[in-house]
C-alpha cells in the first residue's frame, strides 16, 4: 500500500521539523520546505535513513508566489497526490505599538502569516479536489483569538489564518477536504528568537519561569488530527501550556 503524503512548509526547523518527524513515524512520505536549502535537505536525508520514508526536500520562499507555484507545479507525478498540507511557515516580528510600527516588520508578517499561507494552499489544494480527499492543517496561534500589548499587526494575522480557516472549511466541504486550525499558545522555538531580532536573552525570558509546549507537543496533536477516521474533522483546536490560561495570563515560578 502507498504511503500517504505530507508536504510541510517551514520545516527547517521547530513545529516545522518535529511535524515532519512525528509523520514520518506515522508512516508518511514527506515534502518538506523552508529557506533554508541546506537545513531542509539535511533533515530530509535523515528521515529518509531514520524512517525509511520519502523525504523530498523543495527550497522556496512562500512569500513569493511565483517561488511558489514553480516548485508545486515542479514535483514529479508520484508526489502530486498530496495527502495533507501543514501551512506551518510563519512568524512573528518585533512588539512596536502600532503608532511605533516599523513597515517592514508588517510586511514580513503579513507576506508571511497570510499571503505565504494563501499562496501555498492555493497551489496545492487543486490536487486534493482532484484526489476528491485531503487534509489541511493551518497552524494559527492563540494571538488568533485574542489580541495583547505589542502583538497588534502579529494578532492580526493570526486572526486571518482563523477566518481563513473558516472559509477553506466551508469551500472544500463539497470536495471532502478537511481543514484543522491549530492555535498553540507559547511554544519554545526559533518563534521569540525572531520575534526579538535575535536577542537570545530577552526571547529566554519570555519562557522564564514557565514551561512552555514544545515543537513536538504540536507535532504529535497534528499527526492525532491527520489520522482521525475518515468521517472525523478536528476543525479548530486551541493547545496551551498547563500554566498558560491565555495570551496574558501566566503561571511563572
Amino acid at each position: 500500500m502507498k504511503n500517504k503524503i505530507a508536504l510541510i512548509t517551514g520545516a527547517s526547523s521547530g513545529i516545522g521539523e518535529a511535524t515532519a518527524i512525528r509523520l514520518a513515524k506515522e508512516g508518511f512520505d514527506l515534502i518538506l520546505t523552508g529557506r533554508r536549502e541546506h537545513q531542509v535537505e539535511k533533515i530530509a536525508q535523515w528521515i529518509r535513513e531514520k524512517f525509511k520514508v520519502g523525504a523530498l526536500p523543495l527550497c522556496f520562499d512562500v512569500r513569493n508566489q511565483e517561488e511558489v507555484k514553480n516548485a508545486i507545479d515542479s514535483l514529479p507525478s508520484s508526489w502530486r497526490p498530496i495527502d495533507v498540507l501543514v501551512n506551518n511557515a510563519g512568524l512573528a516580528v518585533g512588539t512596536s505599538a502600532l503608532q511605533e510600527g516599523i513597515i517592514d516588520d508588517w510586511e514580513r508578517m503579513i507576506d508571511t502569516n497570510i499571503k505565504g499561507l494563501l499562496y501555498v494552499s492555493r497551489a496545492v489544494s487543486p490536487m486534493m479536489i482532484e484526489n476528491k480527499s485531503g487534509h489541511i492543517v493551518n497552524i494559527a496561534s492563540i494571538a488568533g483569538k485574542e489580541v495583547y500589548p505589542g502583538g497588534n499587526v502579529y494578532c492580526a494575522t493570526k486572526h486571518a489564518v482563523d477566518a481563513l480557516s473558516k472559509g477553506m472549511r466551508t469551500d472544500m466541504l463539497k470536495h471532502n477536504i478537511k481543514v484543522t486550525n491549530l492555535a498553540p499558545g507559547m511554544v519554545e522555538t526559533e518563534f521569540s528568537l525572531v520575534r526579538f531580532k535575535g536577542d537570545q536573552e530577552t526571547a529566554d525570558n519570555v519562557y522564564n519561569g514557565m514551561q512552555p509546549l514544545t515543537g513536538e507537543d504540536i507535532a504529535d496533536t497534528i499527526a492525532f488530527a491527520v489520522t482521525r477516521p475518515a468521517h472525523v474533522c478536528l476543525n479548530d483546536i486551541l493547545i496551551m501550556p498547563t500554566s498558560q490560561a491565555n495570551a496574558r495570563d501566566i503561571e511563572r515560578n
